[in-house]
């Protein structure tokens, strides 16, 4: 049986920012990747230009194979894991390769959560989350007719706008009454609608679908109405499920994701977990920003170096070509916020702020995100403004009043 010193399980990004990370900081454990996937690892991010082709292949490929040779890591692409023992400290893969380690780190991602309607196994029913579920698109775009898009958040969005920029017939179907309900108010929703229906793409929010209709491929997406949206095409973008199993068996603690500590750390010893497969502190998370805390936390902890990690405002933004959305920090509008928007209905633009105490607590931005990261900035750091908080909306300027940090 070889040995490395570490063993990742996983190759997306979370894992090899993690390899990465440990070469730059001049670590030089021996390490290995073992992806389940085949293709190279990529920027997951980038899969909605592929799918729209606003960008190749090679654009999302994030480090070449010689620079895996180089840096000394190997990795083995196509090896799917199917066993861990903690207590042996050792990993095998569906095709018979075993490692031994003296750390592990599960990094297994995601999958699309595919909610319980009657066909939903059907071929021509997909998930939206790596390059295999691309390729498929792309096959299918090929073909053309009528794609159906279940769930009005991100990634729904963007498969939408792409599959219809690539010629097909697109639905999109959202539960809510609005589209990426959990980041947007009504009006940068309704501007939101606007922008994807002038693309072409069909928006029925407020509706669920019940089953999906069809012998050996689909035919229709049945609502909630009694309503049939013909379908040659379904794409299922309503959430995600963290990949937990193997540790599970390895007897790990999970509940939505492997439970690790603010280190890192999962229930067993010389184990580790990060990126979307994980949980901390009761929450899993899918975006990029707080992924890359992670991957900095553990890389410290593996040097020896004390760090934990502490949860941070973050920026979501919408991936679609010529839509820009940013929305950070606190959105609801409660009795102690102070509340001010500004709208440019002919151009499409709309921000809004949200102040406590003179600092500025969320901020959302539709149309114009020249000052997104001036309003993160102050997020992050809860500066105290003593600013025209018109001015700074509207023109991202701070006065020559007094700003001083919170203590």
């Amino acid at each position: 049986m070889e040995h490395r010193d570490l063993v990742i399980i996983g190759s997306g990004m979370a894992a090899t920012r993690l390899v990465a990370t440990l070469r730059r900081r001049g670590d030089r454990r021996s390490m290995i990747l073992l992806g389940a996937e085949r293709a190279l690892p990529y920027n997951r991010i980038m899969l909605s230009p592929l799918l729209a082709g606003e960008a190749e292949w090679q654009q999302l490929v994030t480090h070449s194979a010689e620079w895996y040779a180089q840096e000394n890591i190997d990795l083995h692409l196509g090896h799917a894991v199917v066993e861990v023992d903690t207590v042996a400290r050792t990993v095998r893969c569906a095709d018979g390769y075993q490692v031994s380690y003296n750390d592990v780190v599960f990094a297994t991602g995601s999958r699309s959560a595919l909610p319980p309607l009657a066909g939903i196994d059907l071929p021509g029913v997909t998930g939206f989350r790596d390059y295999d579920d691309v390729t498929r698109l792309q096959q299918a775009t090929h073909r053309g007719g009528n794609a159906v898009v279940l769930g009005g958040g991100l990634l729904g969005l963007e498969a939408a706008v792409a599959l219809a920029a690539r010629g097909m017939t697109v639905t999109l179907i959202h539960r809510a009454k609005q589209l990426m309900n959990r980041q947007l108010d009504v009006l940068a929703a309704q501007y939101l609608q606007q922008a994807i229906t002038a693309r072409g793409v069909t928006v029925r929010t407020g509706f669920a679908p019940r089953a999906i209709l069809g012998a050996y491929r689909p035919t229709a997406v049945v609502l909630d109405d009694g309503s049939q949206i013909p379908a040659d095409l379904v794409v299922v973008a309503t959430g995600i499920q963290p990949i937990t199993e193997i540790a599970a068996a390895a007897g790990l603690q999970i509940q939505r994701g492997i439970v690790v500590d603010q280190r890192m750390r999962a229930s067993a010893a010389h184990a580790y977990a990060l990126g979307e497969c994980c949980e901390l502190n009761g929450e899993t998370v899918g975006l990029v920003a707080p992924i890359w805390e992670q991957v900095d936390v553990l890389a410290a902890n593996l040097c020896g170096e004390e760090k934990i990690f502490a949860a941070k405002p973050y920026v979501t933004m919408l991936k679609v070509s010529g839509i820009d959305v940013h929305a950070m920090g606190e959105q609801d509008v409660s009795e102690d916020v102070r509340m001010l928007t500004y709208q440019d209905r002919e151009h499409g633009i709309y921000k809004k702020i949200l102040v406590r105490d003179s600092v500025i607590v969320g901020a959302l931005l539709y149309g114009d995100i020249a000052d997104s990261q001036m309003f993160f900035n102050l997020i992050q750091t809860q500066t105290e403004i003593g600013s025209d908080y018109c001015r700074l909306l509207l023109a991202g300027e701070l006065t020559a009043a007094p700003v001083k940090a919170r203590a």
